[in-house]
């Protein structure tokens, strides 16, 4: 980090907990950026620390999740709000709660762990909360870990029990070993499926590592994925897009309703599949919305069991937070990009 950064002493100076009798002193540090563009648009800087939201937190970071998303926002890929204010990226994020107002206190105190659900710019060391947005961080999970879960892992969650997968099916997975893809195999697994996934030749023994029979892309796909399940698929989750993808899950559903993709959305009603997020012009319904919160405390509990694994590609300073969107829009990592705020 640089040498500006402020440091864990800082934080136990004059008033850094409420309670003290003092005022806050300590400076916090967040990206930022004023325009759409490349990464170069993304500054790092030091701006006053927050204070809880009526009836919700601060929670210090240590560590914070980088996902697609952030990209397409700050690239204007995925339309946004026009920016009138300096905007700060990310959704994910785990750390300490430090700051606590009025009704909070009835479930959270200073001191507490816990991963933030749906932030509102999570690239930052000091993250303002509502109470509702935490899930109490086991002891057993890592921060990165915590921090990987996030939309991924609800995005996985929530597809499946959108497509109804249960025991005893099969559930074919496109882009098995992206993040998303890696959380649905395990949660299918988890659930008594059985789960063919794709994947290019160098990610196959990850796949394999988490259960799934793992099938190569490439030409002969539809026949080495019926190979692979004799009995046939009962259900497709697209994590890849590509029309390899498409073709070989009609072929092998019927039902094009037992098929859904996270990723060709807008395209989605006129193939007939469901689709959620990924450019899709249909807002969540409740239920999937509430599906999304459900997974994080689902998945923190089996990570702290052992039967579930977020895989870490990198880590990054967040004052690299460009070198890192440039690493996870490379393509060439696998698993999920964390940043580091701490000094």
């Amino acid at each position: 980090m640089p040498s500006h950064a402020v440091t864990d002493a800082a934080l136990h100076s004059e008033g850094a907990f409420p309670g003290t009798g003092a005022r806050m002193v300590r400076m916090a540090q967040q990206i930022q950026y004023r325009t759409l563009g490349g990464p170069e648009v993304l500054e790092f800087v030091t701006v006053p620390t927050p204070v809880a939201p009526p009836g919700g937190v601060v929670v210090e970071t240590r560590a914070i999740g980088v996902n697609p998303i952030d990209l397409k926002l700050r690239s204007g890929l995925r339309p946004s709000p026009p920016i009138t204010e300096p905007r700060v990226p990310g959704s994910d994020a785990a750390g300490v709660v430090v700051s606590v107002d009025g009704s909070a206190g009835d479930r959270w105190q200073v001191g507490d762990e816990v991963i933030v659900r749906d932030a509102a710019g999570a690239y930052r060391t000091h993250l303002p909360a509502d109470a509702s947005q935490l899930v109490a961080k086991p002891a057993a999970v890592g921060w990165n870990e915590a921090a990987g879960i996030g939309i991924p892992v609800g995005t996985a969650y929530q597809a499946l029990r959108s497509l109804g997968v249960t025991a005893g099916q099969t559930l074919l997975v496109h882009g098995g070993s992206g993040a998303v893809g890696q959380a649905a195999i395990q949660f299918a697994r988890d659930w008594g499926a059985t789960v063919v996934a794709t994947a290019s030749a160098r990610n196959l023994d990850r796949l394999r590592a988490l259960g799934a029979i793992a099938v190569e892309y490439g030409e002969g796909l539809l026949e080495r994925v019926q190979d692979a399940a004799p009995d046939g698929i009962d259900r497709v989750l697209d994590a890849a897009g590509t029309d390899e993808a498409l073709d070989v899950s009609f072929a092998v559903v019927d039902d094009r309703s037992h098929i859904g993709t996270i990723v060709v959305g807008a395209k989605a009603d006129a193939l007939g599949i469901r689709a959620w997020m990924g450019g899709s012009p249909h807002p969540l319904t409740d239920q999937e919305q509430a599906w999304r919160r459900e997974a994080y405390g689902v998945a923190a509990d089996l990570i702290a069991e052992g039967r579930f694994e977020i895989e870490i590609a990198a880590v990054y300073p967040l004052a690299e937070a460009a070198a890192a969107q440039s690493a996870l829009a490379s393509g060439d990592l696998r698993g999920k990009l964390i940043l580091d705020p701490r000094p």
